[in-house]
């Protein structure tokens, strides 16, 4: 069983429970070996003796651990100790982004993209090692105290090659994609559907489809058309709500095809928030509604059955039927569904609890929440807002009336696929051709086919990590010669100046200094000043409060005083103190109630509202000691091969033992009870002829019992 203090691996030092989920608990860990503090996932003992499921656990931790990205939490070792299988992770004290929502009501335009830009690099990295994560929702990202973005949770997340995947992954209902509903292959486009749906969700408040039943919402997810989020939020800029429907597009060939495509629009989008600059394949096949066969029907709903059996039988702690040899149809239940569905909730668990973030956020005071906006009754009037809030090139009567058709345009054919492909592309080539001048002319981009790369040419290679790693919002390369306007941050918390600057494109810098009208840690200045015009890139100043000024006096020196005389000694320099500041631990060089340490260290600058620690010594700890090899080396002044005598006295006085030798002489004595140190007493005759005495004081060492 896993207990506070105990070490796993001679290196993990459990410190304290912070989280659990369905198959796993969460501890904060010391790592001793690199001095830093971790997440140490630890199986359910139920679990543990099941192979599967140790497989599935140990899955989860090889794919994680090939990815090292700013806005992934990394995995840093997997490992098994005394039957408990675990991992440790990266720890990442913040707020999940579910959280972030529910506190605001719906997140700001700029800040949404800013968030949905530092996703899709931490899934881009994955899809570039052929991870795909499966179950990218707001539970699955954390945002730090920092500011930072982080994707977590890889626990449905399989390497994309290999050959013993299954592909019915049902993932999480209201941010699954149509193929996942079907059972069907999922790709980096899947991802892609995801990260729309969250995008939806952060602008709006909402999730755009809801149900009574996973079955109902699954089932939305094909049938009914995406909404658009202008039909919430009217005030949501075109190329925004574009890039929204473009990632939930229900033909996978009709989303995004990487990540990178997505980050290029959704920087363009800072810059130029109502310019219609998004290409969304309005071909009828992609808009059309989907039906289902009665068999199509009753799949999805035995797939959902099946996790939900699974669901309730986590919430026991007990699997049924786990001990007997499982069946394929045991497989499709348990092996993928059950396993990620029961595991994608845990770091809301682990990481938003209130008292590792409330204070360090402070969301409540920081922003004033919007009302959360309620869709148009009437019919008529959403579909006139609707038509409004959307250029009439890309609305589609087909992509908007549901139109019942036979269940088999579900099935994708390959062949039918592929016809449909060349005969749009013929058709796209030569509208292209036409309209390519026109369109060149108006952007003002001059091509050189025989010399260098267009002027203004932007491509998904251009919108690379930046240099530094950081994995925030960066430069949007190709768009160099664009401006931007400065956005105001006075006034509020640090993590929020960091998203509205960074999701500017903007870099950020951070300055302190004491304020007596700002509450610490908010922003008091900032360089530039609000509403400037500066190129991408640049870096603005901000300059954070650490509060009113208050004298600060030097920490008295508490050394070797006892308990009663350090709170008169505290009292008297102003500090409060009660017993909760004192703990106790042995010390063989302390006597019993005296200060073997405290923190803050004697002579160090404090205010006298700091917190004080006192450790007191609660005497030496019972057992023996030993002088193992010491050598008594010989004076300068005796003579050699004389007669001498060493007698070693314990620190109690005690007579431990002597010895007539001569000198040099190695002394091994052990078995003296709780007698850390003496002095060895060593008499000799000099070279004058006279008898001389010298002492010399030695250290003993505790002997293992």
């Amino acid at each position: 069983m896993i207990k506070v203090g105990m070490m796993i691996a001679e290196r993990y030092e459990i410190i304290e429970k912070i989280g659990t989920g369905g198959m796993s608990d969460v501890y904060r860990a010391k790592d001793h070996k690199l001095n830093r503090f971790v997440a140490v996932k630890v199986l359910k003992q139920e679990f543990s003796e099941n192979t599967d499921f140790v497989s599935k656990f140990r899955t989860e931790a090889q794919a994680a651990a090939g990815l090292m990205h700013p806005n992934i939490v990394n995995v840093y070792d997997v490992g098994e100790e005394s039957g408990f299988h675990y991992i440790v992770m990266e720890l990442v004290e913040g707020i999940t982004l579910k959280k972030y929502i529910e506190k605001k009501a719906r997140l700001s335009v700029k800040e949404a993209v800013s968030i949905a830009i530092q996703v899709a690099m931490g899934i881009e990295s994955a899809h570039n090692n052929h991870i795909i994560h499966r179950d990218i929702k707001p539970q699955n990202i954390i945002i730090s105290k920092e500011g930072k973005v982080k994707v977590t949770d890889f626990g449905i997340a399989k390497a994309a090659t290999s050959n013993t995947i299954t592909s019915n992954v049902m993932g999480s209902v209201h941010y699954t994609s149509p193929e996942q509903v079907r059972g069907g292959f999922s790709d980096e486009k899947s991802d892609i559907y995801s990260l729309g749906i969250t995008l939806f969700e952060m602008l709006t408040g909402r999730v755009p489809f809801n149900g009574d039943t996973t079955v109902a919402v699954a089932i939305k997810h094909i049938q009914e058309p995406m909404p658009s989020p202008r039909e919430f939020v009217p005030e949501i800029p075109i190329s925004v709500e574009q890039i929204t429907l473009k990632c939930t597009q229900k033909s996978p060939d009709k989303r995004y095809q990487s990540a990178p495509e997505l980050i290029e629009d959704l920087k363009r989008s800072l810059i130029s928030p109502d310019e219609d600059f998004v290409k969304i394949d309005d071909s009828p096949a992609s808009g059309a509604t989907k039906t289902f066969s009665n068999e199509e029907l009753a799949s999805i709903k035995s797939r959902s059955h099946k996790r939900d059996q699974f669901e309730a039988s986590m919430a026991t702690g007990k699997m049924k039927g786990a001990s007997h040899k499982a069946t394929p149809e045991d497989k499709a239940q348990y092996e993928e569904p059950a396993y990620e569905e029961t595991y994608d909730d845990q770091y809301e668990d682990d990481y938003q609890e209130e008292e590792q973030y409330q204070d360090d956020y402070q969301y409540e005071e920081e922003y004033k929440e919007a009302p959360r906006p309620k869709k148009q009754s009437s019919s008529k009037s959403s579909s006139k807002n609707r038509s409004q809030s959307r250029p009439a090139s890309k609305s589609s009567s087909s992509s908007r009336s549901p139109k019942k058709k036979s269940s088999k345009e579900d099935d994708y054919d390959p062949k039918v696929e592929a016809i449909t492909t060349i005969l749009v592309v013929i058709a796209a080539v030569i509208i292209g051709c036409i309209m390519l001048v026109v369109a060149v002319k108006a952007l003002g981009i001059n091509f050189d086919f025989f010399g260098s790369k267009p002027k203004k040419t932007v491509t998904a290679s251009d919108n690379s990590v930046s240099s530094d790693g950081s994995g925030q919002t960066g430069q949007a390369q190709g768009y160099q010669s664009g401006t931007v306007t400065v956005p105001s941050v006075i006034g509020i918390g640090k993590a929020e100046a960091v998203a509205q600057i960074e999701g500017s494109a903007l870099k950020v810098e951070y300055e302190y200094a004491n304020s007596d009208s700002v509450e610490k840690d908010k922003i008091i200045n900032q360089k530039p000043e609000a509403g400037a015009k500066v190129a991408i890139d640049t870096t603005v100043v901000i300059t954070i409060s650490i509060g009113e000024q208050i004298e600060q006096i030097d920490m008295p020196d508490l050394s070797g005083l006892t308990k009663d005389q350090v709170k008169e000694a505290l009292s008297v320099a102003g500090f409060t103190v009660e017993d909760s500041n004192f703990t106790e631990e042995y010390s063989d060089s302390v006597d019993e109630g005296k200060v073997i340490s405290q923190k803050p260290t004697k002579g160090m600058k404090v205010n006298t509202s700091s917190d004080v620690s006192i450790v007191l010594s609660k005497g030496m700890e019972p057992g023996t000691f030993a002088l193992s090899n010491y050598t008594v080396n010989a004076p300068g002044d005796y003579t050699a091969g004389t007669a001498a005598n060493i007698t070693l006295i314990g620190k109690d006085g005690s007579n431990q033992g002597s010895i007539d030798t001569t000198l040099p002489y190695t002394v091994n004595k052990g078995g003296m009870y709780m007698i850390p140190s003496g002095t060895l007493v060593v008499t000799y005759t000099s070279t004058d002829g006279s008898p001389k005495t010298t002492n010399i004081p030695v250290n003993f060492t505790r002997e293992a019992e």
